[in-house]
């Protein structure tokens, strides 16, 4: 099947399948828009039985139109799509859209009808967009197709929207309408049987007219390609992408072996996907327009200090609390910018940030105060606030922001409070480029979320890490493990075989499975020893009481001993224990987890956050897909809420954060290389101060056959 997918976007002509002039009828409306979007190429009406549609000669047949046909909209019967396939071969069908709904999402015959023009349009070289979708829109100058069924022709502009609804979109079309926002390409892809969110994505990236990608998702179709394309587009050509997910809601925590088991949801693969692609993951669609306005009309901000320029204190302390909630930092200004509005402005007026110009503000008072914190080399980025006041010219501050932006690399944002009073200098605003928020916080997040962006731009060590491993022995010990069972639960002492074999830094053990052995044990070791249960049976050590830490000479470990199997019996009467590890205990550290579960559809997803017995009640958790770049694991130990502790609280001292990050590039080497590792948890890892190392305290696997 070709590569491109051009053909669906900038067809010659079009032949539309189903076109009809019966009143409300998805015939009758494919066809009016695309005559009255004025599209340049050649229509091709076809129905069996009208001789015009529209004025337009109409056609019975896909064959008895006389001349080729690059591009068919399909709106029939789904029964009879297969043979349409077939037919437009011969016609040099190079792209379809299939509006027709009636095939995978109803289930059933559906599906099956669905796998079989999948197949039909690969054999014949024809992409497909659909079925089940709303259609594509292309507001090119030499284009102008309307090839959907939506009330309205977007106004061109810079941003391309794709989405998995068809109903989304043309709510989305009228909010855009209100707004005056502009799309380059808008595509409905249904229920993607050809062409996916990922070929869409890459069509969009390439292309010169769309500056901002925006997207509403329901699901992906394959995590890792659609990462590498992503961050194609997000870290090498510097193109913004914003996704809506929907289904973030958690189905509840499902019965696991791990922590990671436990925490990980079918959301967590997707905020890992976008945080690893460099996409912006966004709440819902006002969002997703609040960013992709900015994105698309202002300059990314080089720093995250930011000026407030307003003419009421309260929204000016509104947009700073919001501001700092996000990330932001309020410029200091230079001694000779305080000086200029202190020249500029009246003495009641407050010339530190956010700078208050005061309710009688006359615009040229906000051109002067803009004009000089905008000047000012500690400003990367200003937010101008304007309540409308009786004595407040709204029109003439609105016509000034313009001109300054025009004399800047640096972005502003506004919000001009309101909706009626404001609307005139609103629409002046965004006619030129400057996006306007009805309120302050909204202004305050989206600058956050640009500087976001720009700051991952300049993110180095985007390389996969490459360590010395022994994968072929690891590999020899799963099958042995698994001896052809499903799954297998591998307790801390056969865990630690395998991350040896990783070059995990792990610590001193030995196992005895009799009281007699526990001296010689002691010998080979430095006290203090943990002793834990060694049993398949016993996933949960601490739980069952197997547990006993602090053990100094072979009288208290035998003691230990007896006890932990006694313990061990007495919480599952028929666990086969092995018998007791027995390991040097890890000095005083800060305790981390590191861990991996299996996403059935994107592979496995590795977990960081601090770590110990409460870390599922905590939840201060970031995930991440293996394999990953070396960026991604330096990311992921910075998300964590409380990564302050690593860094060193109260006198304790900075944490070696540099064996973090290796030990969580050897974690996602180890469960990328294999797939048979459903889950794993080390936790704790013992991370002591910088430059000092880590070691593995505890650790468990789950192994399942890769047919299981």
């Amino acid at each position: 099947m070709t590569d491109t997918i051009e053909p669906l976007f900038s067809p010659a002509s079009i032949a539309i399948v189903g076109a009809t002039n019966r009143p409300n009828s998805v015939g009758q409306a494919v066809m009016r828009n695309l005559i009255q979007g004025e599209f340049q190429g050649v229509l091709y009406p076809v129905h069996p039985k009208l001789k015009s549609i529209y004025g337009v000669k109409a056609y019975p047949t896909l064959t008895a139109i006389p001349d080729s046909i690059d591009l068919a909209v399909i709106i029939v019967k789904p029964e009879v799509v297969p043979d349409l396939l077939d037919e437009a071969k011969g016609k040099g069908v190079k792209g379809a859209v299939i509006i027709t709904a009636g095939f995978k999402e109803i289930g059933g015959k559906g599906a099956e009808l669905e796998d079989q023009i999948k197949a039909i349009a690969a054999r014949n070289n024809i992409r497909l967009v659909g079925p089940n979708c709303l259609g594509i829109i292309n507001t090119n100058k030499d284009v102008r197709m309307n090839a959907s069924f939506a009330r309205l022709m977007p106004r061109p502009g810079n941003i391309g929207f794709i989405s998995q609804s068809g109903a989304l979109c043309t709510s989305v079309l009228d909010y855009a309408a209100g707004r005056k926002i502009g799309f380059s390409k808008f595509i409905s892809f249904g229920n993607k049987a050809d062409v996916s969110e990922i070929d869409l994505l890459r069509y969009l990236g390439d292309d010169p007219e769309t500056k901002v990608i925006c997207m509403y998702l329901e699901d992906l179709s394959a995590g890792q390609e659609f990462i590498r394309v992503a961050s194609e587009i997000s870290w090498n050509k510097g193109k913004p992408i914003l996704a809506v997910k929907s289904g973030t809601s958690s189905e509840g925590a499902k019965a696991a072996a791990s922590h990671t088991g436990s925490l990980v949801g079918s959301d967590s693969a997707y905020d890992a996907i976008f945080l690893q692609s460099g996409i912006q993951r966004v709440e819902g669609i006002n969002e997703l327009f609040h960013y992709a306005m900015a994105f698309s009309r202002q300059p990314l901000p080089k720093g995250r200090r930011i000026a407030i320029v307003t003419n009421a204190g309260g929204p000016g302390i509104m947009a700073t609390d919001a501001a700092i909630r996000h990330g932001l930092k309020l410029a200091a200004f230079t001694d000779e910018t305080t000086a200029a509005l202190k020249a500029s402005l009246p003495p009641t007026a407050n010339i530190h940030n956010p700078v208050d110009v005061i309710g009688d503000a006359t615009h040229e008072r906000y051109e002067s105060a803009l004009k000089t914190v905008m000047q000012d080399p500690n400003v990367d980025g200003a937010i101008v606030l304007l309540t409308p006041q009786a004595m407040t010219d709204i029109l003439e501050t609105a016509q000034i922001v313009p001109n300054v932006a025009k004399q800047t690399d640096k972005p502003i944002l506004c919000s001009f409070m309101g909706i009626v009073d404001v609307s005139e200098g609103v629409a002046h605003l965004e006619s030129n480029g400057i996006p306007n928020y009805v309120f302050p916080e909204a202004a305050s997040r989206t600058m956050a979320a640009m500087v976001r962006f720009g700051e991952r731009l300049n993110i180095g060590n985007r390389v996969p890490a490459g360590y010395a491993v022994r994968r072929d022995e690891v590999s020899r010990l799963i099958n042995a493990k698994l001896n052809g069972n499903l799954s297998c639960y591998l307790p801390e002492r056969e865990a630690t075989e395998l991350l040896n074999c990783y070059g995990l830094p792990l610590l001193t053990s030995r196992l005895v499975s009799d009281s007699t052995q526990i001296a010689a044990a002691m010998e080979a070791m430095r006290a203090p020893v943990a002793m834990k249960i060694v049993s398949k049976d016993i996933v949960h050590k601490v739980d069952a009481g197997g547990v006993k830490l602090n053990i100094t000479d072979a009288d208290q470990a035998k003691q230990a001993f007896e006890e932990i199997v006694a313990n061990g019996l007495r919480f599952k009467a028929d666990a086969r224990i092995d018998g007791v590890l027995m390991q040097e205990m890890a000095g005083k550290g800060v305790e981390v987890i590191i861990g991996c579960a299996r996403d059935s559809k994107f592979g496995p997803i590795v977990m960081f956050g601090l770590g110990g017995t409460l870390v599922e009640a905590l939840k201060d958790v970031t995930f991440r897909l293996a394999p990953m770049f070396i960026a991604s694991a330096e990311n992921m130990i910075r998300s964590i809420k409380t990564f302050n502790i690593l860094q060193g609280v109260r006198g304790n001292p900075p944490s070696d954060l540099g064996a973090i990050r290796e030990c969580i590039l050897r974690v996602s080497t180890l469960v990328a290389d294999h797939p048979e590792i459903s889950e794993l948890d080390i936790n704790p890892l013992i991370v002591y101060p910088e430059g000092k190392g880590a070691v593995v305290a505890d650790c468990r696997i789950m192994l399942a056959s890769k047919q299981a």
